[in-house]
């Protein structure tokens, strides 16, 4: 028996399951074994069988799976035989013997398999599964199954899930001891208990569980079918048994619902299916330890339903499953409402469930598609929307009522949409169409809108997405078409509940991938006209206006236009703005008022781009104008007001307005803050808000608009009042005076606010608190004083504190210090309003302050006497222990280290110092004893501190520190009101120093000491570095203002006596040296002040006007400048490139008029000079730095143009700037010059050009260096025209010959350059531009052709003609031929009528001829016109005939011309002579005249023909204000040649289109005569034909197919152009087929697209804080590479640069890059961490962690920092940890992009490995 056993043991492996039966039955009949012999061996040998192959295996191989297969498969064989004698033998023994066998197989052999079998290896335990289900079936043993099968599988999944058998619910008692005790006595109790002590796998226990009720189900239903509801084998019902094991299994399921993930997905992937599919029509009944219950369908339904609850409110996981079960549910529950079981009131049903409909809302606009693909297949379930027919709704019935026709004008594209919209049942809305729809209607509808924007493209959205949104509109004024409405129907039957639904629609729309279908839909909800259904605006959901509709409005794909020639809209935002106003007239006032503060604070909530921003801010103040125009009742309004708080209101528009000023473009700014101001006219009032929160929004309004003078003053002063606004809480005059006498208290508590306490301490920062308070209010002071007497109580303030600021009883208290800021805040709005302002009343405030500061001012310099004492007491003879808050303190403006009471002291001496000498610039214009005993005490200050010894302790360098600190005020206001006293007072000082000198210079000594002093006091050694930098800082601006008291004494008119000079040639020089040895490591706060020093060193040396400065001065020689530029060149290199001020301070510094004249400065003994050097350094960095070579532009052409000797050792740097091109636009450019004062004021002292109104309209272009050269040369060319025989000036000799070398070195170029002498290149390359740049200079140029270099020039221009140009560049190369011909006349017949008999000339070339001698005929002067006539026309007429199209056509216009300006009419004619000649040529002309053809393309040359001008287009500004701003290509118009060329390809097209029609006519014709012989073929195929006609018709016109034919190639649709001609169906089906594959492989392409996006690395690299673009570029490229999930950046504009796109090389196509600006990124981490994400930095810190130490997660952000200054300190606290990148060599420092890819491979390295 083993051996037979064995054998077929081995067999198994290859005998497949179905031939087994058939196998056994031919060995018991040859063998004679019996069938329960052979059972008995099978069963005893499987475990020993199976071992070998099973242990250590994860994966069963084929031939195993067969084994086991066909093992079962035998032994089940086996039990049927049994089975089968039994019941025909009929013997109870053998019958218990039969359910023995059976449990031995369950135990000894199913069981196990079990537990052997994979979860995977599906197919494999249902074969298995089936097999011995089979036999349970056949022989009616289920009772077995109920005692063994079930409990066993129901203890494992409650052992799996952690629950207990609970007796009181429980069906089926599964404890081990229960199954024991019902298996005893007929099995080895020790095998049973083996088996139970080992459990099944979860997922194999639910498998079989619901194998077993739905086989026990089938079973069932087979009975009843037959009509025995029970089966008898032991009395056993089959019905009970189904729903005995549904209970405990409904029991089990919606516990594991409740669980972990893998018993979630185990009870929704095997026993929900099930239970759905049981209770679907049918109740159970069912025994509980003998009791009977029915089976309910509502507590299984309401349980699930409640489970689902739970997962929704959890995370996206959990929300997933609960969408599966959802879908579950009503996939096996469709249809089940109609049958009724029971009463319908006892079911439960999930659609009447509020919360269910809100989370199908949700639902449909999650971020993830699989969970909106759920949820629209949960919705189409339960409308019973079937799959295959989604379209063919009572909509399109109603729509075909109508014939579709289709609009004349209607474009290729919207004719494909409009088919494609019939072809589903989806034509216009005509005028009849019934607007009555029932709720199911409703429901198709949106439905189908909603598949639309999920599953097609662009073009079936604009065809349906009107068509279905108005019939959705229109069907809101009909009532509801039904009788009786079904659960669902509900949500759709009120306007409300409508517009509950159409948001989802719109949201979707809004954040569709496809920008065109986003911008599409908002432009189809902006175009919505509410008023024409019902005003149904008020309806529109608060919370989509907030969210969905804001987002959207921030997508920058909706406003392509915005910004473009200064215009700060777009027609989203203008549509924007008129719905919100017609949404907020549509509320009460409250309510209106509440809408326009919410949506206000949107800005806080989400980050705004540029034109979202705007669009908010100009939505929020149309919203505001329609509360306030709705709301037109003062009563009302007045009472709603008063009762109202604007605080937080006024706080989010002053956040608005402080997220303008991140965009730096002033009119932007500008209109921003006119929308605020007009939303705070209509709903705030100013009377009605605390002045402190007055005070903030005012600030926040940038200064230049609310000045004297600016666009917003105004209406700011209209809102201060109240007379802005009509309904406001208090009239006009009241609302003044109660704003203004609040303005009136404010000093008093401001200065004894917290001053109750004596010896107060304070430091910098509470000082700018302070001052910060101050300037607030002052503004907001000077804004509402409009008349002389609202400034008496704030003079009777400063008048009664000033008067007894030195008789407080502590002088240490805050309040003096409080007083005198106070009073700096109000002379800072002074001088702003005696710049800006006139009229008389300001003149007249002035001098009523002035006075009053007169009668104060000896009392303040008391006071900063008393105060300034700390300085020079030297009370502080040991350097105290400073406590560890000051030495370790960082931050502040001043970073002090000084004790509490020194830092409250040098505070107070500096603050008074500076008061004292702001009140003396105020009134510097009254003559008084007063002011001349302050300004003598200001001197001696100045003395004092000059003059100090040194110091070698730290608190005492501190407090000389502080005194320099006092000094730099002091001495700019001393200086800047220099007098005769001033000058007395020095020159009293320096006769103490040079007594018996012949001429004094008044200045060395004070300058001198300054500077030994101060250098001691930084060579001592007692200041921290941080505090020697502040120190140098201090330095270099006192230095700055003692430079420039020569230059005020000169414009003071205050002379020197005798021979007296301010400065010795030898302290100047030592200034000098003292300047360019500091120039090198100068920090960014000093580089301005040196700079200007050395400016004004310069002008010392130089200046005619300043000869009284220096004594005996001998300038500067070749060494000092090389030391200059050597210096200069490095501090350029190390300051910040994006700043004007010390870029075009250098400039004017170092490359100063008064030098650059000096030819020895550019060229020494044949080699660069100094200047020279300088150049070439800067135009070099410039190439990588716009703003540099636009301002050097700017300067270096001011200077040739005032030395143009020079300009022949610049040839190189011309060419440069000539052919330099980068950033298209740079809009920060001008906003810094206007916001900036030091940057307006150096780039004001540049040397200009003479053509201001040119240039400067190219500032912020790339253009603007190649303006400036033509400019240039232009200007050059004027000077150069005077010179005279007799008059032989050197500047304009040199002028000529500058021009001369310049045009022979770029035509040169031109000519031989690799790159400009190329032919072949593509449209708008690089090459392409600059060969574009190089002809439009030499256009300029070609005014400096003389007659010594014009046989060089010629032959040059006609070797670039006969080269292959586009048109854009042969312009230019026509435009200076014919310059040059018109000014040498003689060359034409020489040169230019031979070339016309070149009969193998290039088509092109031959072209740009007839052009140049057309024009040269057209506008020669009358001397010369008739010679070129009998030299140019002859030679063109034979061109008329040419073969070439474009060269035809375009002789065929300029003849045209000429023959009108020549021969005008024949009665002209009457000389006999030539009469044949002229009639032909008259002949000629008439026919070009009236030829149908030749109008036509005169007509399409309009505009092009007779605008060449041969003086303006060789000027500049003819040639670059030609700009064209839809093209922004170089100031590039387009061409004659272009213009002709693209007329006669469309011309050519037409005709070929028109050819093909007569083609098919000629077929139809044939066809047609073809058809009456063969009839009767054609009538049996009729059918086939309409068919196949119809299929090809509409596969000519598939939009979907991607098919587009040529012109010529559509047929009519109606046409039978088809009929007959089976080689065109032939090809058709042909191209059908392929584009099927076509079809197959692109969506196979985009399944594997989405797959690739599905599977993303959970990591995001937050690139924000980067702003160099190939540094983003090669990031954005790495994320790719590794397939990150995202990157950030700070500005989205930068996918868009030309630079970042070469890198990138298209990687930002692939990879979501996100718009995070640099002060959002806190905020987008935060959010991030919420999300899960772990937030690292790539810094290096004091706890950063090594990068190949670190483990990652899964879920990470890695934040990179700056270029210079890494991850910000606020940045890093938001940060999990810091990692670094461990390094070996010397630089420490890596690339960013470099780092960022390491760590970036470092995370997928880790990910790859797990």
């Amino acid at each position: 028996m083993d051996s037979l056993v064995e054998s077929l043991s081995q067999s198994f492996t290859v005998v497949p399951p179905t031939a087994v039966p058939a196998m056994l039955d031919c060995v018991v009949a040859s063998t004679g074994l019996s069938h329960m012999s052979l059972f008995s061996s099978f069963l005893s040998a499987f475990p020993n069988l199976s071992k070998d192959f099973i242990k250590d295996q994860t994966h069963l191989e084929l031939h195993q799976c067969n084994f086991l297969a066909s093992f079962v498969s035998a032994l089940c064989h086996i039990l049927k035989k049994l089975v089968t004698k039994i019941l025909h033998n009929y013997c109870t023994l053998c019958f218990g013997a039969n359910r023995n066998a059976l449990k031995s197989f369950i135990w000894k052999c199913f069981i196990p398999l079990t537990k052997m079998v994979h979860s995977y290896d599906v197919e494999l335990l249902n074969q298995i599964a089936e097999s011995f289900f089979n036999v349970v079936t056949e022989t009616n043993t289920w009772e077995v199954v109920e005692e063994t099968v079930v409990p066993f599988f129901l203890q494992s999944v409650g052992h799996y899930i952690g629950m207990v058998e609970n007796e009181q619910i429980a069906v089926y008692e599964w404890s081990s001891h229960t199954i024991l005790q019902s298996s005893s006595g007929q099995m080895n109790e020790f095998e049973i208990e083996t088996q139970l002590y080992d459990s099944c796998p979860l997922a194999i226990s639910c498998h079989v569980l619901s194998f077993v009720l739905s086989t026990a189900l089938r079973t069932q239903q087979e009975a009843q079918a037959t009509s025995k509801s029970t089966l008898k084998n032991g009395c056993f019902d089959a019905q009970k048994f189904v729903g005995n094991i549904m209970w405990d299994l409904s029991i089990m399921t919606v516990r594991m619902l409740s669980d972990s993930l893998e018993n979630r997905s185990c009870a929704i992937s095997f026993l929900l299916p099930c239970i759905f599919s049981s209770l679907a029509f049918r109740s159970f009944e069912l025994s509980v330890h003998g009791k009977e219950y029915k089976f309910s369908r509502k507590f299984f339904f309401r349980e699930i339903w409640r489970c689902c609850s739970m997962l929704l409110s959890h995370g996206p996981l959990e929300r997933r499953d609960a969408y599966a079960i959802l879908s579950l549910f009503f996939s096996f529950t469709q249809g089940c409402e109609d049958v009724c079981l029971s009463d319908i009131s006892e079911e439960f049903d999930i659609r009447q469930e509020k919360e269910f409909w809100d989370e199908m809302k949700r639902g449909l606009v999650d971020k993830e598609g699989l969970v909106r693909k759920q949820t629209l297949y949960i919705l189409r379930r339960m409308l019973h929307l079937v799959e295959g027919n989604k379209f063919c709704s009572g909509i399109s019935a109603k729509l075909s009522n109508g014939k579709s026709s289709i609009p004349s004008g209607m474009t290729r594209r919207g004719l494909w949409a409009e088919r494609e919209a019939e072809s589903m049942g989806l034509e216009k809305i005509c005028s009849s169409v019934d607007r009555c729809l029932n709720a199911q209607q409703r429901w198709e509808s949106f439905i189908l809108l909603y598949e639309i924007l999920e599953e097609y493209g662009t073009h079936l959205v604009e065809a349906a997405w009107t068509h279905q949104i108005t019939l959705l509109l229109q069907s809101l004024q009909a009532p509801i078409n039904s009788t009786s409405e079904r659960a669902y129907e509900g949500q759709t039957k009120d306007l409300e509940d409508i517009f509950d639904w159409l948001p989802i629609l719109w949201e979707r729309g809004f954040c569709h991938h496809n920008p065109q279908v986003r911008c599409f839909i908002m432009q189809s909800f902006l175009g919505i006209e509410w008023n024409n259904h019902g005003n149904c605006a008020k309806l529109v959901p608060d919370s989509f206006i907030f969210g969905p509709f804001m987002q959207g409005l921030n997508d920058p794909v909706h406003h392509k236009e915005f910004g473009v020639k200064g215009v700060y809209s777009s027609r989203t935002i203008k549509g924007a703005a008129k719905f919100l106003r017609q949404f907020a007239s549509c509320l009460n006032l409250r309510t209106g008022v509440a809408f326009v503060r919410k949506l206000a604070s949107v800005a806080k909530q989400q980050s705004f781009g540029r034109a979202g921003l705007m669009g908010l801010a100009e939505s929020i103040a149309s919203a505001a104008c329609g509360v306030q125009k709705h709301n037109d009742c003062g009563e009302e309004w007045l009472e709603n007001k008063l009762s109202d708080n604007g605080e937080d209101f006024l706080d989010v528009l002053r956040f608005i307005i402080e997220c303008s000023k991140q965009h730096f473009n002033p009119n932007y700014r500008l209109r921003v803050c006119e929308k605020v101001m007009e939303t705070a006219m209509c709903l705030v009032c100013s009377c009605d808000v605390p002045l402190e929160i007055v005070l903030h929004f005012v600030w926040a309004v940038p200064q230049e608009f609310t000045n004297h003078g600016g666009s917003l003053r105004e209406r700011m002063q209209e809102w201060l009042s109240g007379c802005g606004k009509k309904l406001c809480g208090a009239t006009f005059c009241s609302t003044e005076k109660l704003v203004l006498v609040s303005l009136y208290d404010f000093p008093e508590r401001f200065i004894s606010h917290q001053c109750s306490v004596h010896f107060i301490t304070y430091d910098d920062e509470d000082l700018d608190a302070w001052a910060f308070e101050a300037k607030r209010w002052a503004r907001v002071l000077f804004l509402l004083i409009n008349d002389e007497h609202h400034v008496e109580p704030i003079l009777m303030f400063i008048q009664h504190h000033g008067n007894s600021i030195c008789k407080q009883k502590n002088l240490f208290e805050a309040m003096p210090l409080k007083f005198l800021i106070l009073i700096t805040s109000i002379i800072r709005e002074l001088q702003i309003m005696q710049e800006r302002s006139h009229s008389r009343e300001t003149t007249v405030i002035l001098e009523k302050f002035a006075v009053t500061f007169l009668l104060t001012i000896e009392e303040l310099v008391s006071f900063a006497n008393l105060s300034c004492s700390i300085f020079w007491s030297r009370v502080v003879m040991d350097d105290p222990k400073l406590p560890n808050s000051i030495r370790g303190k960082l931050g502040g403006p001043s970073q002090r280290r000084l004790s509490s009471s020194f830092t409250t002291a040098v505070l107070k001496a500096i603050i008074s110092t500076k008061t004292v000498a702001s009140v003396l610039s105020c009134c510097a214009h009254f003559k008084s004893d007063v002011l001349d005993t302050a300004f003598t005490s200001l001197w001696k200050f100045c003395l004092k501190i000059v003059s100090s010894p040194t110091c070698y302790n730290e608190t005492e360098a501190e407090i000389f520190l502080a005194a320099y600190e006092a000094l730099a005020p002091v001495l700019k206001t001393l200086v800047s009101t220099f007098s005769p006293l001033a000058l007395k007072i020095i020159a009293a000082n320096s006769e103490l120093v040079l007594l018996n000198a012949e001429s004094r210079s008044l200045l060395d000594s004070l300058v001198l000491s300054f500077l030994e002093n101060i250098n001691n006091l930084l060579a001592a050694g007692a200041m921290v570095r941080t505090r020697r930098a502040i120190l140098m800082k201090w330095k270099w601006l006192c230095l700055e203002c003692l430079l420039s008291i020569p230059d005020h004494a000169l414009k003071n008119g205050v002379p020197l006596h005798g021979d007296d000079f301010f400065f010795s040639d030898a302290a100047v020089r030592c200034i000098f040296s003292d300047l360019i040895e500091n120039l090198e490591n100068a920090g960014e706060e000093s580089v301005l002040s040196m700079l200007r020093s050395l400016r004004l060193l310069l002008e010392m040396f130089y200046s005619e006007k300043l000869v009284s400065a220096v004594s005996s001065c001998f300038g500067m020689d070749t060494q000092m400048m090389w030391q200059l530029v050597r210096s200069a060149w490095i501090v350029h290199v190390s300051c910040n490139k994006r700043r004007i001020a010390p870029i075009a301070a250098l400039l004017s510094s170092v490359l100063h008029s008064s030098v650059f004249g000096d030819e020895g400065m550019h060229v020494t003994d044949n080699a660069p000079g100094p200047l020279k050097w300088f150049v070439e350094k800067i135009l070099e960095e410039g190439t990588k730095s716009p703003r540099t070579i636009r301002l050097a532009a700017m300067h270096l052409t001011g200077l040739w143009l005032s030395n143009p000797k020079t300009i022949k050792y610049y040839m190189k740097e011309l060419k440069l700037l000539s052919l330099y091109g980068s950033v298209a636009f740079d809009e920060d450019f001008e906003a810094e010059l206007s916001d900036n004062h030091d940057a307006k004021n150096e780039v004001s002292l540049l040397e200009k050009s003479l053509d201001p109104e040119l240039t400067e309209a190219f500032i912020n272009t790339e253009l603007y260096a190649r303006v400036s050269v033509a400019v240039l040369f232009y200007k050059l060319k004027d000077l150069a025209k005077s010179v005279l025989p007799e008059n032989n000036n050197g500047h304009c000799l040199a002028a000529l010959e500058s021009g001369k070398m310049y045009l022979l070195e770029l035509l040169d170029s031109a000519v031989h350059d690799k790159d400009l002498s190329k032919e072949l290149y593509k449209k708008y390359s690089g090459i392409h531009r600059r060969k574009i740049r190089a002809w439009q200079m030499l256009c300029v140029l070609s005014q400096f052709i003389d007659e010594d270099i014009v046989n060089k020039v010629a032959p040059s221009l006609h070797i670039c003609l006969y080269r292959n140009n586009l048109p854009a560049v042969r312009q230019y190369l026509e435009t200076f031929a014919i310059h040059l011909y018109l000014n040498f006349p003689s060359l034409v017949g020489v040169q230019l009528a031979s070339i016309f008999q070149d009969y193998d000339m290039r088509p092109q070339a031959l072209s740009s001829y007839v052009f140049i001698a057309a024009n040269v005929i057209l506008h020669a002067n009358a001397a010369n016109q008739p010679s070129h006539l009998n030299e140019l026309l002859p030679p063109i007429v034979p061109l008329l005939t040419s073969h070439h199209h474009s060269l035809r056509g375009f002789t065929q216009l300029l003849l045209y011309q000429v023959l009108c300006k020549y021969f005008p009419s024949l009665d002209s004619i009457t000389s006999e002579n030539n009469f044949l000649e002229k009639r032909c040529f008259w002949n000629l002309k008439s026919y070009l005249e009236k030829n149908p053809d030749c109008l036509r393309l005169r007509a399409s040359m309009e505009g092009f023909l007779g605008t060449f001008n041969p003086k303006t287009s060789v000027s500049p500004a003819g040639i670059f204000s030609n700009r064209v701003e839809e093209l922004e290509f170089e100031c590039v118009p387009t061409s004659l040649m272009e213009q002709v060329i693209t007329f006669l390809n469309d011309v050519r097209e037409d005709l070929r289109c028109s050819m093909a029609k007569d083609v098919v006519t000629i077929k139809n014709e044939s066809f047609s005569l073809d058809g009456d012989l063969c009839s009767k073929e054609e009538m049996v195929k009729t059918n086939e034909g309409e068919v196949l006609t119809e299929l090809h018709s509409d596969m000519a016109f598939d939009f979907q197919k991607k098919i587009t034919l040529n012109k010529h190639e559509k047929r009519n649709t109606t046409s039978s152009s088809f009929l007959g001609n089976e080689e065109s169906y032939s090809f058709l089906l042909e191209m059908e087929n392929e584009d099927h594959l076509l079809y197959q492989f692109l969506r196979s392409r985009a399944v594997s697209m989405e797959k690739l996006k599905g599977n993303c690395q959970n990591f995001i690299l937050v690139a924000s804080l980067l702003d160099r673009i190939p540094n983003l570029a090669g990031l954005a490229r790495t994320c790719e590479v590794f397939n990150a999930a995202g990157l950030t950046i700070a500005d989205a504009r930068i996918l868009h640069d030309k630079q970042f796109q070469l890198i990138s090389v298209t990687a930002e196509k692939w990879i979501p890059i996100i718009e995070v600006p640099v002060n959002s990124v806190k905020n987008f981490l935060e959010k991030k961490k919420r999300e899960g994400f772990s937030i690292f930095g790539l810094e290096q810190t004091a706890n950063s962690i090594p990068l190949d130490k670190c483990v990652f997660p899964e879920k990470m952000v890695l934040v990179l920092g700056r270029e210079k200054e890494g991850i910000p300190v606020d940045i890093i606290h938001v940060l999990d940890a810091c990692i670094e990148i461990p390094q070996l060599g010397v630089v420490r420092s890596l690339n960013v992009h470099v780092s960022g890819a390491i760590a970036l491979w470092e995370y997928t390295r880790q990910q790859r490995g797990r």
